[in-house]
């Protein structure tokens, strides 16, 4: 797979990758979430009754790691692209350092599906305003309705003609 295809991700953090685990080491993980875990880059939540204590990343550092976080900075830098607005929106609420953590375990994810499901990488369309996402939801129930009742153009009083004159 071409990890390059990543924006942010260099050859360094790519042979950092090989030198530390290759890629028959991705294998001794089950799931992603095992990878971003051993990298030391998942949240360790401590719950207590409960109560969440602490969600804090754990301490503790390997070369991957550092690879990974060098590669999420220069992310930060990048402009338009899926992680550079991930990186910024959760700058925003969590400031630069916890988004550093968050984006490298996330870059963490992408490389693990990248190597073990052998996908290639594709960044997902752009995100949409609210009301996008409520009139994209109204459409989809509408269409789910008029098929569950086999409702045909006549029966909902459109016309092919319309369509022409309207369009």
């Amino acid at each position: 797979m071409d990890l390059l295809a990543i924006e942010g991700v260099s050859h360094a953090t790519i042979l950092s990758i090989m030198v530390e685990i290759g890629p028959e080491g991705f294998r001794k993980f089950n799931s992603s979430k095992e990878f971003v875990s051993w990298l030391r880059l998942a949240p360790n939540n401590k719950i207590s009754g409960g109560k969440v204590l602490s969600s804090k990343v754990p301490k503790g550092s390997n070369r991957l790691k550092i690879a990974l976080r060098q590669a999420t900075n220069s992310i930060g830098n990048l402009k338009d692209t899926h992680l550079s607005d991930f990186f910024k929106r959760v700058a925003f609420r969590k400031g630069r350092q916890a988004t550093v953590s968050a984006t490298a375990r996330k870059l963490g994810v992408i490389i693990w599906n990248m190597v073990t499901k052998k996908e290639p990488y594709k960044p997902p369309k752009e995100y949409l305003f609210l009301d996008q996402k409520r009139k994209l939801g109204i459409a989809k129930r509408m269409r789910k309705q008029i098929a569950k009742f086999g409702l045909t153009n006549e029966d909902l009083g459109l016309n092919a003609n319309i369509y022409k004159t309207a369009t």
